[in-house]
């Protein structure tokens, strides 16, 4: 199973679209949520995962350099 392009699709459902693709039941997911393990934002009643976070969550996409560090290397 393929995670979605951000561009494209931005937002996720917690449940079931973002445990499944983590392989996790529903409640794990919603366990790793509580622990803050994956990001979401809360609309309503709903939990929405950004899918930018769950690509990197996933070690498929480069985690961005904080910002503390690119200007310690643009200093440098």
């Amino acid at each position: 199973m393929t995670l979605p392009d951000p561009e494209l699709t931005p937002l996720i459902p917690a449940w079931p679209d973002a445990g499944e693709w983590l392989g996790l039941g529903r409640t794990a997911t919603f366990d790793a949520v509580k622990r803050g393990e994956i990001p979401t934002i809360k609309l309503g009643r709903r939990l929405l995962v950004p899918v930018a976070d769950l690509r990197r969550l996933a070690h498929l996409d480069p985690t961005p350099a904080p910002v503390d560090e690119l200007a310690s290397r643009r200093s440098a």
